[in-house]
Order: C-alpha cells, then sequence, then structure tokens
C-alpha cells in the first residue's frame, strides 16, 4: 500500500486563508492512515507546539513547517514577495526556522512578517525548501510565462 504525506497544510492559525482546526487535522490523518503530517502556517509557527502534540498523540510524525514570505529583494526595504515553503527535518532546523520566523516579523515586517534569500542562505541548516505554491519565486515566473528566467537568486 503506498502512503501519502501532506506537507503543506494551514491551520486557523493562517489568518484568513485556513479554518481546519488542528485536532481535525490530525484525526483526518489518522483516518487516511498517513505515517507522517506537515503544519505550515502562513508566517507564523503559533500551532507547532499543539501541532506537535496532538500528531504525536495520535500516532502521526509531526513535520514543523512554515510557508514563508519571502521578500523580492531585502526584507527591510518596502517591496513585494513571493511564498516557499520550509519544513524542519530536525531539531537544527526547528531552531532555524524559529529564527527565521522570529527575524521575519522583528525586521522584516512589510504587511506580511518576511525573510530575504541572504536570511534563508545564512539559516538553512536542518531545512528542507519546497518549491510552494502558485507565488513561489519558482512558480511565479512559468506562471507569467517567463520560464526562462533564473529564480531564486
Amino acid at each position: 500500500m503506498q502512503q501519502f504525506v501532506h506537507l503543506h497544510n494551514h491551520s486557523h492559525y493562517s489568518l484568513l486563508d485556513g479554518a481546519t482546526q488542528i485536532n481535525d487535522m490530525i484525526a483526518r490523518a489518522v483516518e487516511f492512515k498517513m505515517p507522517a503530517l506537515a503544519l505550515t502556517d502562513h508566517g507564523v509557527l503559533f500551532g507547532a507546539i499543539e501541532f506537535y502534540k496532538s500528531a504525536k498523540k495520535a500516532g502521526i510524525k509531526p513535520i514543523i513547517g512554515c510557508e514563508m514570505y519571502v521578500a523580492k529583494g531585502k526584507r527591510n526595504e518596502k517591496n513585494e514577495y513571493n511564498h516557499l515553503t520550509v519544513l524542519a527535518k530536525n531539531y537544527t532546523g526547528y531552531k532555524n526556522l524559529i529564527k527565521l520566523v522570529s527575524i521575519a516579523h522583528l525586521e522584516g515586517y512589510y504587511y506580511k512578517p518576511r525573510v530575504d534569500f541572504d536570511l534563508l542562505s545564512e539559516n538553512h541548516d536542518g531545512l528542507i525548501v519546497l518549491s510552494g505554491c502558485l507565488s513561489s519565486p519558482v512558480s511565479e515566473p512559468i506562471v507569467n510565462g517567463d520560464i526562462e528566467r533564473e529564480k531564486p537568486p
């Protein structure tokens, strides 16, 4: 039997984007016999501890992550952003994820808590970066017909 693991999920902690309660998310994962599940709320880790405890209690491997807002340029400049899904693969990654999200709120906040590629590069140990949604630096050029553009930097 093939197993499936959702690596990009938003809970009610993703304001204006997620409505699912963490316990309901875990219950569905158990129902479908998923061995693991990721929580990747937008720009925050508010549900990480609740998710971790609920998943462990249910026998599901919790994968902590975040759909990060990545500034198009420097995080402290007023510019637009893309999305990247970032997962912690170990404790070092979890600590780096906490650091990135904290700095995003303290130094990169412009409508959203943003990081930049320099910050991601400096704090990449233990992290797995997925291509993200249609608003990612990988997908956005393709969606706009610019498949030759090199992104991310």
